[in-house]
């Protein structure tokens, strides 16, 4: 019997973590309705030291969704959110599946042209955003534009004296894209919506079967595309979560919110697990150390779910002294490889476990996760969360499983799993096979022990002399030549149909690039078709918001740059 059939990964989970979840029956809202009941009083969310009540994040819930009701919001319809971490972000999340609609996140930093092309695909005709944002949206075409736009002031949440002494660093960052105007006229303000009348109890409630969110992705293939999340996938994946990290009792810990919640991994911890396990959501509206330190004076961080980047800059902040992470329960990172040097720093200066889980939008998102116990292997992507299944198949064959500690595409089964694509069927049924089996696109070995460990993305790979290379792989040999401190690695065409493994690298403070040392660790490490052929060095590297280097976009700007010289170029 293969060991994916009989779950016999189990034996590794944390002592009180069960195998199966508790089947979900209700919906994010009957959820967030019990924590009211049981945790009224009780910190909800935090932002700038400014606090707010489960029985108070239950009203607000309750008024915004009266008032979009009035706006002509009904069960189905689309919203749009547009916004940075904030209060008003989890009222509005609330809200709109309050009213049995469904939420689009959308990331406040998007250009115009990114924004149009989801609005077209979405339709929805109501977006709630930061107003600095509201501009953008106001200058949509005719046929993505919203007919109605509710801006938010993230300030009003914040304490009068933060209000009047902060300036965000999210809207330096904003003003750095596009000159902005102080507020958008033809806006309905937020804050007129936190006024209104509640909801009538008696208005129909969503259902566990509903759709909660569509969270944009590019998914395993292709451009983003609207993955479908029901109220059940989100609450399943909480409970998951919840029984993954069993000493994390309800009602006693700060959830620190760095990661971004238009982000599927952001929405899930810091705004589901957060009411799932009645905690108080520590939220920030971009990632800043300084913010972190100053919150952790006054709600000292219990559980931090983060990206390799941020749990490297924390820890580096707590060795100076300045943080103190001492009353940290739980860690986990996700989105990028955890090198053991940052689990290494991290666990002597927390003493506690920090651990790399894997997922992705389309599994809401978490799937995997190394477990809370001296079992877990770092550098491994962990085993199986509680109720999920996984197959590792032939990539060309997808219904045949490889043999043990042989390479294949990663497959998932679990109530965690999407419904499909927004208005795409034909890449819904490329991406989910029968028996709702979801393709990962990743590559994958898993070991006799059932723990999983990622090749690389089918996409990424790179060709050269006939033979599959994983950037990853080189990735990691690289980030140990003396003096790198980070690397991508890409492949760029030479003609023939192969590529050039090409290493760019960005160095440590003061260093100096040693091109004969990169080469003879390549050569100890890596076998001759996948040693980088080329070392570019540049000052630093394009990440996603949630710090995950942008390979595509390394070697977009590669040809980019390839194409101009030549361009310039006399020919002689």
């Amino acid at each position: 019997m293969h060991l994916n059939d009989t779950r016999a990964w189990n034996r590794f989970y944390a002592q009180g973590t069960p195998v199966d979840i508790e089947p979900v029956t209700g919906s994010l809202n009957d959820l967030l309705d019990a924590r009211v009941a049981e945790f009224g009083d009780k910190d909800a969310v935090s932002f700038f030291g400014a606090t707010t009540s489960y029985q108070q994040l239950g009203a607000s819930v309750e008024r915004v969704a009266g008032a979009l009701l009035e706006l002509g919001v009904n069960a189905g319809d689309r919203v749009a959110l547009v916004m940075p971490n904030s209060p008003q972000h989890v009222v509005a999340f609330y809200a709109v599946l309050r009213l049995g609609a469904i939420v689009v996140e959308h990331n406040p930093l998007y250009t115009r042209d990114e924004l149009e092309a989801q609005f077209v695909d979405h339709g929805a005709r109501i977006a709630i955003a930061w107003d600095k944002v509201a501009p953008t949206l106001q200058s949509l075409s005719e046929q993505a534009r919203p007919s109605t736009i509710i801006s938010v002031n993230i300030t009003r949440a914040m304490p009068l004296a933060t209000r009047a002494a902060l300036r965000l660093p999210i809207a330096k960052a904003r003003e750095s894209r596009a000159k902005l105007t102080a507020a958008a006229s033809g806006t309905v303000p937020f804050a007129r919506l936190e006024k209104h009348a509640p909801l009538p109890a008696s208005h129909p409630r969503p259902v566990t079967t509903d759709v909660a969110c569509l969270q944009y992705t590019s998914g395993t293939t292709g451009l983003p595309k609207g993955a479908i999340i029901t109220h059940q996938n989100l609450w399943a994946n909480a409970r998951q979560g919840h029984a993954w990290m069993p000493d994390f009792h309800r009602g006693t810990g700060s959830i620190y919110g760095m990661l971004p919640m238009f982000h599927s991994f952001g929405v899930l911890l810091c705004v589901i697990y957060s009411v799932e396990t009645a905690s108080r959501a520590v939220l920030f509206p971009t990632f800043d150390p300084e913010l972190v330190q100053a919150a952790a004076k006054k709600f000292p961080p219990t559980f931090i779910p983060a990206v390799p980047p941020m749990f490297d800059r924390l820890a580096r902040v707590a060795g100076q002294g300045k943080l103190d992470l001492t009353q940290v329960v739980y860690s986990i990172s996700g989105a990028m490889t955890l090198t053991p040097a940052i689990v290494n720093r991290w666990e002597e200066l927390a003493g506690s476990m920090l651990n790399e889980g894997f997922g992705m939008t389309e599994t809401s998102p978490v799937a995997l996760a190394n477990p809370f116990d001296k079992a877990r292997k770092i550098g491994a992507i962990g085993i199986p969360f509680p109720s999920t299944d996984i197959k590792v198949v032939d990539v060309k064959d997808p219904t045949r499983e490889v043999a043990q500690g042989q390479v294949g595409e990663l497959l998932i089964s679990g109530p965690q799993v999407f419904q499909g694509y927004w208005n795409r069927p034909e890449d819904t049924a490329a991406a989910l096979l029968p028996g709702r089996w979801l393709r990962t696109g990743d590559l994958v070995v898993q070991d006799e022990d059932g723990f999983v460990t990622v090749v690389d993305r089918q996409k990424e790979l790179i060709i050269t002399g006939g033979f599959n290379v994983s950037p990853s792989e080189v990735e990691r040999v690289v980030n140990t030549v003396p003096g790198v401190a980070e690397s991508a690695v890409v492949g760029m065409a030479r003609g023939g149909g192969a590529e050039v493994v090409t290493a760019v690298v960005v160095l440590e403070p003061g260093a100096t690039f040693d091109d004969a040392a990169a080469r003879a660790t390549a050569q100890e490490h890596l076998a001759e078709y996948k040693r980088p052929g080329r070392y570019l060095i540049w000052e630093e590297l394009p990440k996603s918001l949630m710090g995950k280097v942008l390979r595509r976009t390394v070697r977009d700007t590669l040809i980019a740059d390839r194409k101009a010289t030549r361009a310039t170029t006399p020919e002689g």
